[in-house]
C-alpha cells in the first residue's frame, strides 16, 4: 500500500512512539477494507510499538479502524483511508496516541482537560480537502487528552449514503452528538470556545485586563502580519487581535506568484508567517472578532464576547471574504449546494451536474478542475466575455463536459432540501431560463471585512477603508493595510507591502505624538 520511501519516512516518526498503540480494524469483504487492511499492515509492519486486531462485528462503519493505547479507548476513529491531505493527520494521531507530546500550548491542553460532559465529534471530509485536517486533527488531540471525547473522521466519498441522508454538501463538516455543530476549516481554539461554553467570558476578562498596545493590529492575515513584524521590530509594545490567523490566505490552495517562492499553498505560507510573527514580541490574539472600533486618547478595539483593547494606533488588516450572489435562495443552501470552495467541497459532487458562478481565472480554474470530477459544469459570466486568461479559456472550451453561458445573470438559487438548479436571466434577450443541478460554486471576487467600522472610518460605497498612499484612515492614529482597503489589486505581495507601510507610517505617528499611557 506503501511505497518504500513512505514507509522510511513513517517508521523514523513511529520511533518517536513511547507507548504501545493498539489498532482495532472493523473490516468487511470489501476492496477498500482490503486496502485499509493493507495499509494497516504496512503501518504495524514498521514497528513493535504498534499491534493490529481485525474485527468483524456490526458496531462500527466498515471499513473504518480506531487508535487506542493498551488498556484504553482513546476515542480516536478513522472511517475510510486517510490517505491524501488526511495522511498527516493519520501519522500525528499515531504519534499522539502513542504517547509524544502534542505541539499545543500548556492552557490549551489544561482547558480540554476540563472539558466537562460527552462530546461525540463525527466530521466528514474529502480527501482532497486541504481545510478538512485542521479540524481533524485537532479533534483527535481533543479526544487523545479527554477521555469524555471522543471523534470520528468520516470520508464522505465512501460512506455516500451517510452523506445524502445527512445532507452533507460542503467539507469539513462537524456533527457534535447528531446535530450539527460547524462547518468550514476551524482550528482547534475556535472549536474549543464552542464546546467549551464559559470561554468566552474568561477571555473577555483576560483580554480586558491587558496594558495598552503602542500598534494594534486588526487582522491576521498577510497585511496584519507584515505590520505586526514591522512594529516589534522598533521594539515598541504590538498586539495582533485576528478572527482566524492567516485569513482567506488559509483557503487558497495554489500560489505561483509569490515572489521568489515558485509555488506554495495557502496553509504553508501562513505557517512561514505565524513563525517570523512568534520570532518577534507580538501579543497574538486568535479567535476573536472584532465588534467596535471607537475613537478616544486611547483608541479602544471592542470585540464580541465583551472584551476591550486599548491601543495607542490602530492598524487595520481585516481582508476580504467571499463575494455572495445575493440572490434567493443562496443563503437557505449554502452547506446543501450552494459552495464555495472547489478544491474542499468538489469530490462530494462526483458525478453530479454543477454550475461555477463567475468568469475570472478563480472560476474559470474552478470549472476546469470540476470538470474532471462531475459529469457537467456549466460556468455562467454576467459579462459577454470571460474575464481569465485566455491559456485558461482555452482549457475550459476543450473539455467535452462543460458549457460556457455569457451574459447571463443569476437570479435564483432553487431547491426543497438541498440545490435542485438555478434561475438566470438572458441579459441580451431578458429572457429567463433554469438549469438543472446539484450544486454551485460561487466565484465572483471579494468582499472587505469591514461591517464593524460604519460610521468609524470613511469607506467607499463598496465598503473599502479610505486611506492616503501612507495608509491614514480619516481617525487620526487609525491605519489600514489590505484587501480591505482602497488599495487595487487585491494580492497577497501587495498586502505585505501595505502593512509593512502602515506600520512604519503608525510609528511615525507615535514619535510624532503624546498620547497618555
Amino acid at each position: 500500500m506503501l511505497d518504500a520511501n513512505i514507509k522510511t519516512q513513517l517508521k523514523a516518526y513511529l520511533e518517536k512512539v513511547t507507548q504501545p498503540i493498539e489498532i482495532v480494524a472493523s473490516l468487511d469483504d470489501g476492496d477498500k477494507s482490503r486496502e485499509m487492511r493493507a495499509l494497516l499492515d504496512d503501518i504495524a509492519s514498521l514497528t513493535d510499538q504498534i499491534t493490529l486486531t481485525e474485527v468483524r462485528d456490526d458496531a462500527e462503519r466498515k471499513p473504518s479502524f480506531s487508535l487506542n493505547r493498551k488498556g484504553a479507548n482513546l476515542g480516536v476513529r478513522f472511517a475510510g483511508l486517510p490517505m491524501g491531505h488526511e495522511f498527516t493527520s493519520l501519522i500525528l494521531a499515531l504519534l499522539q496516541v502513542g504517547g509524544h507530546p502534542p505541539k499545543a500550548d500548556a492552557e490549551v491542553i489544561e482547558q480540554i482537560r476540563n472539558l466537562e460532559g460527552k462530546f461525540n465529534f463525527e466530521t466528514y471530509v474529502s480527501l482532497s480537502c486541504h481545510n478538512c485536517p485542521d479540524v481533524v486533527q485537532a479533534l483527535n488531540l481533543m479526544a487523545v487528552i479527554n477521555p469524555n471525547v471522543r471523534h470520528t473522521m468520516i470520508d464522505g466519498a465512501l460512506f455516500q449514503q451517510e452523506v445524502d441522508e445527512r445532507q452533507v454538501m460542503a467539507v469539513p463538516m462537524v456533527f457534535l452528538n447528531g446535530q450539527l455543530f460547524g462547518q468550514g476549516r476551524m482550528e482547534l481554539g475556535e472549536i474549543l470556545a464552542k464546546a467549551d461554553t464559559g470561554a468566552a467570558a474568561r477571555d473577555a476578562r483576560k483580554l480586558s485586563a491587558k496594558e495598552p498596545f503602542d500598534v494594534l493590529v486588526v487582522g491576521g492575515g498577510p497585511a496584519g502580519a507584515a505590520a505586526a513584524i514591522y512594529a516589534a521590530r522598533k521594539g515598541i509594545r504590538t498586539g495582533i487581535v485576528a478572527e482566524r490567523f492567516g485569513g482567506q490566505v488559509l483557503d487558497t490552495l495554489g500560489i505561483e506568484n509569490f515572489i521568489s517562492i515558485k509555488e506554495t499553498e495557502g496553509p504553508k505560507l501562513v505557517t512561514a508567517l505565524e513563525e517570523h510573527v512568534k520570532q518577534y514580541e507580538v501579543d497574538v490574539m486568535n479567535h476573536q472578532r472584532v465588534a467596535k472600533l471607537a475613537p478616544g486618547a486611547l483608541a479602544e478595539v471592542h470585540l464580541e464576547n465583551g472584551g476591550v483593547l486599548k491601543a495607542k494606533t490602530v492598524i487595520l488588516a481585516t481582508g476580504a471574504r467571499w463575494r455572495n450572489m445575493n440572490v434567493p435562495g443562496e443563503k437557505e443552501f449554502s452547506g446543501k449546494g450552494v459552495a464555495y470552495c472547489p478544491h474542499c467541497d468538489g469530490p462530494l459532487f462526483k458525478g453530479k451536474r454543477v454550475a461555477v458562478i463567475g468568469g475570472g481565472n478563480s472560476g474559470v480554474e474552478a470549472a476546469i478542475d470540476l470538470a474532471g470530477i462531475v459529469s457537467h459544469v456549466t460556468l455562467l459570466e454576467f459579462a459577454e466575455d470571460l474575464r481569465a486568461d485566455a491559456v485558461l479559456q482555452k482549457k475550459l472550451y476543450s473539455l467535452p463536459n462543460a458549457k460556457v453561458i455569457k451574459n447571463a445573470q443569476t437570479t435564483e438559487v432553487t431547491g426543497a432540501d438541498k440545490v435542485s438548479g438555478l434561475m438566470y436571466k438572458d441579459r441580451a434577450s431578458g429572457e429567463t431560463h433554469w438549469i438543472e443541478l446539484e450544486g454551485i460554486f460561487v466565484q465572483i471576487g471579494l468582499l472587505p471585512n469591514t461591517d464593524f467600522l460604519k460610521g468609524a472610518v470613511e469607506l467607499t460605497r463598496f465598503g473599502e477603508v479610505i486611506i492616503d498612499d501612507k495608509g491614514h484612515t480619516s481617525m487620526p492614529g487609525v491605519f489600514a493595510a489590505g484587501d480591505c482597503t482602497t488599495v487595487p489589486y487585491k494580492q497577497i505581495i501587495i498586502a505585505m507591502g501595505e502593512g509593512a507601510k502602515a506600520s512604519l507610517s503608525a510609528f511615525d505617528h507615535l514619535i510624532r505624538t503624546s498620547a497618555p499611557a
